[in-house]
């Protein structure tokens, strides 16, 4: 299909349409750059150096609940609310998240946007590269930020914990999606992350997130993404819990979902730097 709903300001817009917007008043854009540690780069320095004009910096390390021992899990409310206000984001705004990969990280922030009840914001489709590779303006300064409320109204739908997943991944009455690689999802591969365990959550099916990506950083087509799920004999017909190495890109299958109009679908918080930390979880190997 020609997808019609290329741009669509509450998923994934295209490099002409934030180019044809970005002096809205109302546009906020956002780097949401993160990197594996073993990627070596620095998100923070290299939005210093260059960035969309206008855009804000998002740390996913540092906007996230630290409480917890676990990575950049969901932030409280009102830190979540505080931290946005001071970047000058708020209530009335449309909000572009972007990141350094072409469409990595910054989809776990636009489905924390859609966690705290924001719906206008959508991904930058092929990111910063794509930005950067047609040539379009880049800057060094900060934005000018004028303190704008926000009002959040959680969704906690959109978000299941160990406990939750558990109960799914026995009784069989949602679809599990893992992001992860191939060889990380069948056991073959060890964890990045050190201690874990390795394999899958039993019944869970595996959609790599980089299968949903074109070789420029874009989202695949409707009907590509549909083909995608069924070949991975992903049951759409019950809710579906996505998860992935740590939450980051399970956000990407999130995305992925509703671009096809499957909205009945949570994010496992943790994933699997919790699932594999525990002995008395089960995990499965091979394949699904």
């Amino acid at each position: 299909m020609s997808d019609i709903k290329k741009d669509d300001p509450k998923t994934l817009v295209s490099t002409d349409w934030l180019a044809a917007h970005i002096k809205d008043p109302d546009l906020r854009i956002i780097d949401a750059s993160w990197y594996m540690p073993d990627a070596n780069r620095d998100a923070a320095a290299e939005y210093a150096a260059q960035h969309i004009p206008g855009a804000r910096f998002f740390d996913i390390d540092d906007i996230s609940d630290h409480r917890s021992e676990l990575a950049h899990m969901v932030p409280p409310v009102e830190k979540f609310m505080s931290r946005l206000r001071a970047m000058g984001v708020g209530d009335g705004h449309q909000v572009v998240v972007y990141d350094g990969s072409g469409l990595f990280s910054a989809a776990r922030v636009w489905w924390l946007f859609r966690l705290m009840g924001k719906s206008d914001v959508a991904v930058l489709d092929g990111g910063l590269p794509k930005w950067k590779s047609e040539g379009r303006a880049l800057s060094d300064l900060p934005p000018v930020v004028r303190d704008r409320h926000m009002t959040v109204s959680r969704q906690n739908q959109l978000v299941r914990d160990v406990t939750q997943v558990a109960r799914a991944a026995k009784l069989g009455d949602h679809t599990i999606i893992d992001a992860r690689s191939p060889a990380r999802f069948k056991g073959d591969a060890a964890e990045p992350r050190s201690g874990l365990r390795s394999g899958h959550i039993p019944k869970s099916r595996n959609v790599f997130f980089s299968d949903l990506l074109n070789d420029n950083g874009t989202m695949r087509t409707v009907a590509e993404i549909r083909e995608i799920m069924d070949r991975a004999g992903a049951d759409l017909t019950k809710p579906v819990i996505t998860t992935c190495g740590s939450g980051v890109t399970a956000a990407i299958l999130c995305l992925a979902l509703e671009r096809i109009g499957k909205t009945d679908h949570s994010l496992y918080d943790g994933s699997w730097s919790e699932w594999g930390m525990y002995a008395d979880l089960p995990i499965a190997t091979g394949a699904a």
